[in-house]
């Protein structure tokens, strides 16, 4: 095993790791102290946080919140990041693995294309229109028209290859669903 896995304190999940990552947060000094390691928790956007409310002295509370994504890619990819690209974002989707491989720094423009949908068809750019289906992209914070289709399924596919055209490896590719295939005894005779 390439990696190590660290349980979350609230979900039943884990956290994927490098080895030497592992090994920072579990020497530095400060990660040590407040037991960082084992107070990871599963965030409501999906990705591994440390969260931990402190007494000020002056009076009141302090939330000190590490998001364990943004930690990793600050201390291990710092030289990734610039001025455009200053978000941190998970290469194949997965919030829970840390691993260096799969963290990259990311514009807000990609960071928004990657996000999951919110369309009720389940597919990034494809809406309902009656019996049809209309496919949809985002250019320059406008909406432009691919095409109407038969199927969700393919104007989902027209999308995909659109955000390929557009925007190569950082274009949000939706997942096709395979439609269960009608069995025999099902069909109309």
């Amino acid at each position: 095993m390439l990696y190590i896995t660290v349980d979350l304190k609230n979900a039943d999940a884990q956290v994927r790791l490098d080895k030497h990552v592992y090994e920072y947060l579990t020497t530095d000094p400060y990660l040590v102290k407040v037991d960082f390691i084992n107070n990871l928790r599963r965030h409501s956007s999906g990705c591994a946080v440390f969260q931990k409310t402190w007494q000020r002295a002056e009076g009141g509370y302090k939330t000190e919140t590490i998001y364990l994504h943004k930690l990793i890619a600050e201390q291990f990819l710092p030289d990734e990041k610039t001025k455009e690209k200053n978000l941190v974002g998970a290469r194949n989707g997965n919030k829970l693995d840390c691993r260096l491989e799969n963290i990259v720094w990311r514009s807000r423009s990609v960071a928004s294309r990657q996000r999951k949908t919110s369309s009720k068809v389940g597919y990034t750019g494809v809406y309902q229109e009656n019996n049809r289906y209309r496919a949809v992209i985002s250019i320059n914070r406008k909406s432009v028209h691919i095409g109407m289709f038969a199927t969700a399924e393919e104007a989902a596919e027209a999308y995909n290859k659109k955000s390929k055209e557009l925007y190569g490896e950082d274009g949000k590719i939706n997942i096709i669903r395979k439609k269960p295939k009608e069995s025999a005894s099902s069909k109309k005779k």
